[in-house]
């Protein structure tokens, strides 16, 4: 595997894998009653059965920097959002969505700014940090191919650490567990449990389809933080993606977040460009 070269301008990614990027995580997370939709300016998640923004959204917007042509755009994709019965939702990153002030004129037209993140990418072979010892009795399994009576039990467990690690809302705890079950049916998700004497404590995902990984969902128990089960699952991720010989290793984290920041950047990963928007359309026209 070629490493992204963390020395030149976007990590030496040209626009067409930069766009490649924004595509695959958002096509990671369709499952049965998900769709997503290449529209050739943006991509777009679409969801039936769910009203959270976070699945119903565009993604990769290149819209035109032309004032008329940009406003006759935003238009279209506000009144699909309306006839889909969804709020108008955009991520948008600064110096990969066109126009470049993108951000901007979204405010303008009552977007508001919901919180953003960094896009990471594997840039440094994560060995060349010397690990952790885990404590005894600790173990990490690798799911993938589950059965189904398997499934059962493993979202069950994953969205156990999931739920807590994310601070993910009780109403929505059963709308998780669903949601991980279908994953779990996916040949190309993989998710790694981290147990302490048969407690669930800490776990990770990959998504690792086209050549590329899309790593996600890492998290602890509260109780168990500071540990480095955290480090341990996202070393093994970026580990196997390599081992499985993709081109790209990827992650997503919370601006907020500075200390999975710092964990991220330890193990080889770089920010690549600046901090996202989430942005969504509070009133729908």
């Amino acid at each position: 595997m070629a490493l992204p070269d963390p020395s030149a301008p976007w990590l030496g990614l040209d626009p067409e894998t930069i766009r490649f990027i924004e595509a695959h995580q958002t096509r990671a997370v369709t499952i049965p009653g998900r769709g997503w939709r290449d529209l050739g300016d943006a991509v777009m998640l679409f969801s039936a059965v769910e009203k959270e923004p976070f699945f119903n959204r565009l993604a990769a917007v290149r819209w035109p920097s032309d004032p008329m042509a940009f406003d006759a755009r935003l238009r279209e994709a506000c009144e699909l959002f309306a006839a889909l019965e969804r709020q108008p939702h955009i991520w948008a990153i600064p110096g990969m969505s066109a126009p470049a002030d993108l951000i901007e004129r979204l405010a303008a037209n009552g977007f508001i700014d919901q919180g953003g993140g960094y896009d990471m990418v594997l840039v440094r072979d994560p060995r060349e940090t010397p690990p952790r010892r885990l404590p005894p009795g600790a173990v990490l399994e690798h799911w993938n191919g589950s059965t189904a009576e398997e499934i059962a039990v493993r979202a069950e467990a994953l969205a156990l650490v999931i739920g807590a690690a994310f601070e993910v809302s009780a109403s929505r705890q059963s709308n998780l567990v669903r949601e991980i079950g279908l994953t779990l049916g996916r040949p190309d998700f993989h998710a790694y449990m981290l147990t302490l004497h048969g407690e669930p404590v800490a776990t990770g995902q990959r998504y690792t389809f086209d050549g590329a990984s899309y790593l996600s969902s890492i998290g602890t128990l509260p109780k168990w933080r500071g540990r480095g089960f955290g480090e341990h699952i996202t070393r093994v991720l970026a580990d196997d993606s390599i081992a499985a010989g993709v081109d790209l290793v990827y992650l997503g984290v919370y601006a907020d977040n500075e200390g999975a920041v710092r964990l991220y950047q330890r193990l080889g990963f770089s920010i690549l460009g600046g901090r996202s928007a989430d942005m969504l359309q509070k009133q729908m026209k």
